[in-house]
């Protein structure tokens, strides 16, 4: 075939170079979406803190098989725990987009930037919070089901509808959601719960007032914006200052207490004292600098109450390999 009659039959069957090159422009452009429209699913769920969660989960799981719990349960738990926190999390995105709307902390979110329609949403978060339920009945147990349920329930119904916006202890009660995964994890292994777990619960639940509290006084005008009555919007820097060392004494406390009722050994032991001890040191250094007139810089607990929840519930993993 000549040159010529072979750039004829390109021409006739349109691929040219430039219809090449438009080809590839369209499908990279669709591609493009389609991990666009990805990414704001996936934000929806705040992956964050979906994170957090589950470092508590596997830790828990540890410590209720003293040891390994087997490789099919913990990748089901965590299966059915991140469709759980995924669901719960997108529902409060849809209820609080009008908050997140008001805040420039939260303004990037996807429905507040029409990534996701809000019906859209809703939807997505109800088929996962119903998808973790049904999984965790099918592939671990029923009781493990019926406390992801709570979960979902207590962090959409109590805390987002109920507490957010009308009380300055929202934050307090509202977080006992978070605990729920200890629950869950434990439950998942022993089919049951005991004291252990009950334990676990109050560690993250005092834990969140001094985790959350600072992140409040840095985004303080946020939430006023938006009129939602966090503790540091209504009341006094140091009188939050106070609050959060005595929470964070209560959760010290509880972390010391597991070493008889679980019982913990002398790792857990030894680092639960060292990561309570700053802790301790960060919470009264903070209330210190407000008392003296300094800015409260309170992101330094924020982040500090990150790392020693993550390294405390590393601990109670290790712990049962070491007795």
């Amino acid at each position: 075939m000549s040159t010529l009659e072979s750039g004829s039959s390109a021409q006739e069957t349109g691929a040219t170079p430039a219809g090449n090159q438009e080809l590839l422009r369209v499908e990279s452009k669709n591609a493009e979406k389609r991990r666009g429209t990805f990414s704001a699913y996936l934000g929806l769920t705040k992956p964050r803190i979906i994170e957090l969660l589950l470092a508590t989960t596997i830790p828990t799981m540890f410590l209720a098989a003293g040891g390994f719990p087997g490789l099919w349960v913990t990748i089901a738990t965590l299966i059915g725990g991140t469709l759980a926190a995924g669901g719960a999390n997108t529902l409060n995105s849809y209820i609080d987009r009008d908050i997140d709307a008001m805040m420039k902390r939260t303004g990037h979110r996807p429905l507040v930037r029409g990534e996701v329609s809000p019906r859209a949403a809703l939807i997505f978060g109800l088929v996962l919070s119903v998808a973790s339920c049904v999984w965790l009945a099918l592939f671990v147990n029923l009781l493990s089901a019926v406390l992801a349920s709570g979960a979902i329930a207590f962090y959409v119904v109590i805390y987002t509808l109920g507490l957010k916006r009308r009380t300055p202890q929202n934050i307090v009660w509202g977080g006992a959601a978070g605990c729920f995964p200890v629950l869950i994890g434990w439950s998942a292994v022993t089919n049951s719960l005991s004291w252990a777990p009950v334990v676990l619960f109050a560690i993250v639940f005092l834990w969140t007032p001094p985790h959350y509290w600072p992140l409040s006084l840095k985004f303080k005008d946020d939430y006023a914006a938006a009129g939602v009555p966090m503790l540091p919007v209504v009341t006094e820097t140091r009188a939050v200052g106070r609050q959060i060392v005595f929470y964070s004494w209560a959760m010290v406390g509880a972390s010391l207490i597991l070493v008889p009722i679980a019982p913990m050994g002398w790792f857990y032991t030894i680092a639960a004292t060292i990561l309570g001890g700053v802790f301790l040191y960060e919470a009264h250094a903070m209330l210190s600098r407000v008392t003296r007139g300094e800015e409260a810089a309170p992101m330094r607990l924020f982040h500090w109450s990150i790392t020693y929840l993550s390294l405390l519930f590393l601990a109670i993993a290790i712990d049962p390999f070491l007795v």
